[in-house]
């Protein structure tokens, strides 16, 4: 098997990893723009070779798009359009994108729209690049496979052993209800983990006071702050809808407990934190 992979960073990166060592890849072959990236991902074993975006396709069996959604929703089709060119029905790509439904919706009407895999890794780190890639990444977490009823029954079937190899659970849920509830327990984290950090660093100017008084609490919620924009950017404009909504919800609650320590109310703060603490029964 041959595996092409576009973006090795953290994720196309630490799939490249796995899929080596554990037996699934006989070949790598990636697709880096940025010469430095490319330079370290060949260095550090990621890819076998670094090639031109085409003859990534054109080579590859399975082609794994792990790039920024505003990229990969533009690259898609012209996996597909290459596809169809060379009349090669087996071949299949896949995206890693935290948001699906615009992804879906941009090839739904494709020629080859059956070779193609919606799925989202539910992994990472808040690191980026080939330095952040790391071996298993993703074992043990679960993987969205989003309207897996489009995709031809084999080019699932590939897939699904595919993250079978990397130790992942498949959960299959339409693209739309994926993005919703990815707005709740993904996106509004890396939000008021930016707001909060914003927070912090206009308000507190003296670096060493950050440094020194932080506690484990404060870097564990700002830690997602240091996450990449050039990924954040499309995740949050393509989900806007569904991220404004959770953003309103997170004001409303914000601002109960704004109000219940303006007015001293212990019983009411108490409440809240009673409510939150149910959190506990489903996240340990």
């Amino acid at each position: 098997m041959v595996v092409g992979i576009i973006g090795l960073g953290l994720i196309g990166g630490s799939m490249a990893i796995d899929l080596k060592r554990r037996g699934y890849a006989e070949k790598i072959i990636g697709v880096e723009s940025e010469p430095v990236n490319a330079e370290a991902a060949l260095k550090m074993g990621l890819a076998d070779e670094i090639v031109p975006f085409e003859d990534c396709v054109r080579a590859s069996d399975i082609v794994v798009i792990a790039v920024p959604v505003g990229t990969a929703v533009k690259m898609l089709p012209e996996v597909l359009d290459i596809f169809s060119e060379e009349g090669n029905g087996r071949k299949i790509v896949i995206d890693t994108c935290s948001t699906k439904s615009q992804i879906v919706r941009v090839v739904h009407y494709h020629s080859m729209r059956g070779r193609f895999v919606a799925t989202h890794p539910m992994a990472g780190t808040e690191y980026s690049g080939p330095w952040a890639a790391m071996p298993n990444l993703f074992d043990g977490r679960a993987c969205i496979f989003a309207n897996s009823e489009e995709s031809d029954p084999q080019a699932l079937k590939a897939v699904e052993a595919l993250y079978d190899v990397l130790n992942m659970r498949p959960i299959y849920m339409n693209a739309d209800n994926h993005d919703v509830h990815t707005a709740y327990v993904s996106h509004i984290s890396h939000v008021t983990s930016f707001a909060l950090a914003l927070t912090v660093l206009d308000k507190e100017q003296d670096e060493k006071h950050i440094f020194d008084l932080a506690s484990g609490g404060f870097s564990s919620t700002v830690r997602l702050a240091k996450s990449s924009s050039d990924m954040w950017v499309p995740i949050l404009t393509q989900n806007r809808d569904n991220v404004l909504r959770v953003i309103d919800t997170y004001l409303e609650k914000m601002k109960e407990f704004r109000d219940a320590i303006a007015d001293y109310d212990e019983k009411k703060i108490e409440e809240l934190i009673a409510q939150a603490n149910r959190i506990k029964k489903i996240i340990r």
